[in-house]
């Protein structure tokens, strides 16, 4: 299925000023610049340096640096959203709104096929003047963006975001209370600068653009995107599985040199993703549940909200009595190779998109620790319609976890005994097994582009 031999498309990417959404566009950009696709890739500054590794045909893809415009209350140097506190990512995007007279003159310079783009609602209907098509390209999953995308005309409450909007498709996806209440204030609270809230941000991307695109598969959430067409009369494209790419270099040789004293698939890894801090007492009760589980583990965490390191946030006495069977890191670490270890058997996670799918390809059994936003559904899915992982249980209200909830969660996914466990060990492998079929992504990649050449006639 070469692409290669056809006219080429010509194709501006600008997506969210964020590590994750930076990187999933960039992967896209790579998989359609294989295929011969010339792409423009509009990004912060400072940023370049970071994905110029990522880039895979520096020759294809065009990095176009962008000054992020400065705004009141935005510290200066502030470009992506791990340089601020959450609270301040309404800053950031109205900086995002203030590149729009800047982007409409690249545009009108690069005349391209399509413009991707995902939180700049107002780029479909400068595209449709300037004649180019624009694709909604979600980072998020089809699950999650059917179940928040509501067309309610009022402002959805708690009670009606805890339940599945009219017409979602039956599954296990719900929220908890704590979780509706995030996803409510997205809804309801205006963009700084902005008549709009965030929420009404994301419905008008979709009701403006051409067609809305996914980093997904129809096998795993086909009744999902189905949904997204009927609600939006718009077609949706689907780019297949993410799949990561094989790392090219070898696991830093200290963490190698620990992760082989301990027998194989024994320890429990943790990694809650580069902008998670969680609540000091939180931190502790994770740290305590490895604990009480008495298996060795290795947690890849920031300290916790309001505390500068990891030492003056370890539990009283923790270091002395996990000595030598626990680590506790503050930095990042080589997650997919650490997941590859023969060592490791349990994989704690967020729910990131990278992070499911990074755990999905390893043979490690995974537990499900969602923080916000997308995390949520994703986690839903996993546990729920999948059945490949266990969610730590929390408080429906407060959307806290105890160390005994922590040790339940990773004893059902790894003793060998437990139902759950086997359960989840046979769907996950089912899983893991189609995401490695040989040509899986490469068909969706082959019909994406075919769908693209389509909208242009």
């Amino acid at each position: 299925m070469d692409d290669k031999n056809n006219n080429s498309l010509s194709i501006v990417m600008y997506p969210w000023f964020a590590m994750g959404h930076l990187t999933a566009f960039l992967h896209m950009a790579n998989k359609l610049a294989d295929r011969g696709n010339k792409i423009f890739f509009l990004l912060p500054k400072k940023t370049q340096a970071q994905l110029e590794q990522f880039n895979l045909y520096p020759n294809l893809i065009n990095f176009i640096p962008l000054s992020v415009p400065q705004v009141e209350g935005l510290p200066p140097n502030a470009e992506i959203t791990a340089d601020i506190p959450f609270l301040l990512q309404p800053h950031l995007r109205l900086a995002m709104d203030r590149t729009k007279p800047l982007v409409e003159s690249i545009l009108q310079e690069i005349k391209p096929h399509f413009v991707f783009f995902d939180f700049t609602h107002w780029l479909p209907a400068l595209s449709r003047r300037l004649g180019i098509k624009s694709i909604f390209f979600i980072t998020m999953s089809p699950a999650t963006a059917a179940y928040t995308f509501r067309k309610e005309q009022t402002a959805p409450d708690i009670d009606t975001m805890k339940a599945p909007p009219p017409g979602f498709p039956s599954s296990c996806v719900k929220l908890y209370s704590h979780e509706a209440h995030g996803l409510n204030f997205a809804g309801n609270v205006k963009d700084i600068g902005s008549e709009i809230s965030f929420l009404q941000r994301l419905l008008i991307s979709a009701e403006d653009c051409d067609a809305i695109g996914f980093k997904a598969c129809r096998e795993m959430e086909g009744l999902y995107c189905e949904y997204i067409e009927r609600e939006f009369k718009k077609p949706v494209l689907l780019a297949g599985p993410v799949v990561p790419e094989q790392p090219t270099t070898t696991l830093e040789e200290k963490w190698a040199k620990w992760l082989d004293g301990f027998k194989e698939k024994s320890v429990i890894f943790c990694a809650l993703g580069s902008e998670c801090r969680l609540l000091k007492d939180q931190f502790q009760e994770l740290l305590l549940g490895f604990e009480l589980c008495g298996l060795p583990f290795f947690a890849a965490l920031k300290p916790p909200m309001g505390i500068e390191t990891i030492e003056m946030a370890l539990p009283k006495g923790f270091k002395e009595r996990t000595q030598g069977r626990g680590i506790v890191y503050g930095d990042w670490v080589q997650q997919q190779l650490i997941l590859a270890h023969s060592s490791v058997g349990c994989f704690v996670t967020h729910c990131g998109s990278g992070s499911l799918s990074e755990g999905l390809m390893s043979e490690c059994q995974m537990v499900l620790l969602p923080q916000f936003g997308d995390q949520f559904i994703n986690s839903r899915l996993m546990s729920g319609d999948l059945r490949v992982g266990v969610e730590v249980e929390k408080g429906d209200e407060d959307g806290l976890f105890t160390k005994e909830g922590v040790c339940k969660a990773i004893r059902e996914v790894i003793d060998d005994g437990n139902e759950v466990g086997k359960e989840v060990k046979v769907n996950h492998f089912k899983w893991r097994d189609f995401l490695l079929r040989k040509g899986l992504e490469s068909s969706y990649i082959h019909e994406f582009i075919t769908k693209l050449r389509g909208l242009l006639n």
